[in-house]
């Protein structure tokens, strides 16, 4: 048997165990202050042993989807979060893929109000944040998590994931690598500039190209431009969040307050568990102020 050892941070333990099809992930998790009778608590995950070392190089730290639902409640409802306080919000990519996360999450949570579309981006803006709003229950808080998604096939290709039904993996995130191979091909061409549509008919991905622009001198220096594609459309999806909670923020009714977690999705092939690396947690008030920095809690 072979068997290799991650440590991803200080509070979580991640041993993996090669079997012939795929790696069961035993996490244990490591209290600071351990309560007695809940010191450690165990569940399996099932990822391939290539796909588990293709993750941990390109997105060290990510948990499955479970476990970072589970944690994301525990910690939440320290602060005050609950499931009858708080409203669910969420901005994924459209595909199909991505569905999993809002089912775990909304295990804990109810149902999810989504702002998001085309590779996770905030369509809904400042329009959908206040029809959100107005949904929290009174008094309440909503809890925004959001981010783009990578995938992980069966033969540890960045990129690209296997379907339920198909042959062959084909692209994920798909918006995302045809906003790329746009932005690369503008810069090869010395354009600056994305044309804006004169149909509406492919909006949304005209918006990705468009916002992706910025981000095409670090894609084409990237050794993994598809893992930096992850990273890229991260940060900018995160700046967009945060202007669009900076300028809507005051539509949640005090004492609410908004938890912001933004991330990357992992897809892997999909009889495989996926995954979550948290990039940011914080807690912000109605006035769009950070109240508390949540990230190493999880």
């Amino acid at each position: 048997e072979y068997w290799s050892h991650f440590r991803f941070d200080i509070k979580k333990e991640y041993t993996f165990q090669q079997s012939k099809q795929t790696t069961m992930f035993k996490k244990r998790q490591v209290a600071l202050d351990p309560v007695p009778s809940q010191e450690t608590t165990e569940e399996s995950v099932s990822i391939s042993p290539l796909s588990a070392t293709r993750m941990s190089k390109a997105f060290p730290g990510a948990m499955s989807n479970a476990h970072f639902s589970k944690r994301l409640h525990e910690v939440l409802a320290e602060e005050g979060y609950t499931r009858e306080n708080t409203l669910l919000t969420t901005s994924f990519c459209s595909d199909e893929v991505n569905r999993d996360l809002d089912c775990n999450l909304g295990k804990y949570m109810g149902k999810n109000f989504s702002m998001g579309g085309l590779a996770g981006f905030a369509f809904g803006g400042v329009t959908s944040f206040g029809a959100m709003a107005s949904h929290i229950p009174p008094g309440g808080n909503c809890v925004i998590v959001y981010g783009p998604h990578v995938g992980i096939d069966e033969t540890g290709q960045y990129g690209s994931v296997l379907r339920r039904g198909h042959l062959h993996s084909d692209a994920c995130c798909g918006s995302a690598a045809a906003a790329c191979a746009h932005v690369l091909d503008a810069r090869a061409k010395k354009k600056t500039m994305v044309e804006f549509p004169t149909e509406p008919i492919d909006a949304q991905q005209c918006f990705v190209n468009t916002m992706l622009m910025p981000e095409g001198e670090r894609l084409e220096k990237a050794c993994e431009p598809q893992v930096e594609l992850g990273y890229a459309l991260f940060d900018v999806q995160d700046r967009l969040m945060k202007r669009i909670v900076a300028a809507a923020s005051s539509k949640v009714v005090s004492p609410g307050t908004i938890a912001l977690v933004g991330g990357i999705q992992v897809n892997t092939p999909f009889d495989q568990d996926d995954f979550f690396l948290v990039k940011t947690f914080e807690i912000r008030n109605n006035k769009g102020e950070l109240v508390k920095g949540l990230k190493y809690s999880l």
